[in-house]
């Protein structure tokens, strides 16, 4: 027990001294430090003059001062010296009349700058013995021996010259606008990369997203303009490649008839069923192929309002009256703004999919406390593999890895489906049921 008490304080202690993560509080951290130590240094050098200003000024005053007031009780009747002890007596040092306590002689640097300023003040007649008196409170003791023999203690009690109450405060008031200007620097620093993260991760090269500004410093400025030239070739491309896909796809067409008309006149065999199943999977390549490259451009349907609820119940019962087993459970009153084209795609995908591969599809529509509706179509199949389900929404992916594609399928339906989806502005996620089969849901709103 006592093992694992250390060694959570212990893993506590280094994530403490782990530097953090985000970019900003290290270059406010860096910042704050390097700041607050210049800051500290300029503090302290400023305190260490006032220090020596104090101490030199304390040193004179008492050369001036001990000369006069030695002077004047030397020359003051014996009887009459102790009512003038009160006059002469300042903040750091008084006088009394006797040898004073005991002590023991000071050999420090302290100890000689106070007797060299007490000699040079009352002058080579009255010798002068500093000891240190032991106790509580530390202090020195000059002795002086007047010219008629009579001993006067000095007593210094050395101190520097008080701080102002309001020199804290001015402190403290300095260190806050430091972090404040600091965070401040930061802030404009990172503003920046915040915008073009953002800007990357909502990336539509083909929708109406608005373009990143293309001001302010200009670092940033350039970075903005490269960012938006990039944004432009990426869609050019995306574009490029759909026309060239449909080009493909209408050049392979009129041979791809002709062939089937040409196999259809032939005789009957099995070579001939061999030939149309093979020209039918050609084809249905070439047209899923386009779909997945149009999919990129979702954004060219007009949005409407529909009643989500209505709309999958008109999709399951067009599968109904196909005699194809789909459900509907749980269905919400819920209006939404989308492409209705795009989704009819999207479901239909997702419908088809199960269907394939359980022979019966469950549909359902919710929608949280935030507003997002969500669209799950359940089935009771095999499902798919834990670390294959990311895998399965990249086109051409398919589960089963043989040539037939009556079986695996042209692993084209969940990849449009996927990017169909980001194009309308949702999400498509696929998991795993406990009691089995697949849960594929998508989000919209």
């Amino acid at each position: 027990m006592k093992h694992t008490v250390m060694s959570g304080a212990v893993r506590r202690f280094r994530r403490l001294l782990h530097p953090p993560r985000t970019l900003r509080w290290r270059l406010f951290l860096i910042l704050l430090t390097g700041l607050v130590l210049a800051h500290g240094l300029s503090f302290g050098a400023l305190f260490l003059e006032r220090t020596s200003a104090a101490k030199a000024m304390m040193l004179g005053t008492l050369e001036r001062d001990v000369a006069t007031s030695v002077a004047l009780l030397d020359r003051l009747p014996p009887e009459e010296r102790g009512r003038w002890l009160a006059v002469l007596e300042r903040r750091t040092y008084r006088y009394e009349l006797g040898p004073g306590l005991p002590g023991v002689p000071d050999l420090g640097s302290r100890g000689a700058e106070i007797a060299r300023a007490i000699n040079g003040g009352a002058g080579p007649g009255f010798p002068v013995v500093v000891e240190t008196i032991q106790g509580n409170r530390p202090h020195l003791q000059a002795h002086v021996t007047l010219r008629d023999g009579s001993p006067v203690t000095i007593d210094v009690t050395p101190a520097l010259m008080p701080l102002a109450a309001w020199l804290p405060l001015l402190l403290a008031a300095q260190l806050l606008l430091l972090a404040l200007c600091t965070w401040l620097a930061v802030r404009q620093a990172i503003r920046p990369l915040t915008r073009f993260a953002n800007a990357a991760e909502t990336l539509d090269p083909g929708g109406k997203a608005a373009r990143l500004e293309e001001d302010g410093p200009s670092e940033v400025a350039h970075a903005a303009t490269a960012f938006n030239a990039m944004r432009d070739r990426i869609a050019h491309y995306l574009e490029e490649r759909v026309r060239i896909l449909a080009a493909i796809s209408h050049d392979l067409q009129t041979p791809i008839t002709r062939m089937t008309l040409r196999v259809e006149m032939a005789e009957d065999s099995p070579e001939k069923e061999r030939l149309l199943r093979d020209l039918s999977q050609i084809e249905r390549l070439v047209r899923e192929g386009v779909a997945y490259a149009r999919s990129a451009h979702g954004d060219v349907e007009t949005p409407a309002r529909i009643d989500v609820g209505s709309f999958v119940e008109s999709l399951a019962f067009d599968y109904q009256d196909m005699g194809k087993p789909v459900t509907i459970r749980g269905l919400s009153g819920a209006v939404l703004i989308t492409r209705p084209h795009a989704l009819r795609r999207i479901l239909t995908n997702l419908i088809d999919n199960a269907l394939k591969f359980a022979g019966e599809a469950e549909i359902t529509v919710t929608r949280d406390n935030g507003g997002r509706i969500g669209i799950v179509v359940r089935d009771t199949g095999p499902g798919i593999p834990e670390h294959q389900l990311t895998a399965v929404l990249q086109p051409f992916y398919r589960l089963e890895q043989s040539r037939n594609r009556d079986s695996g399928g042209t692993g084209l339906g969940l990849a449009i489906a996927h990017q169909l989806a980001l194009a309308i502005g949702g999400s498509l996620t696929l998991r795993n049921r406990r009691t089995g089969g697949l849960c594929a849901e998508v989000t919209l709103g």
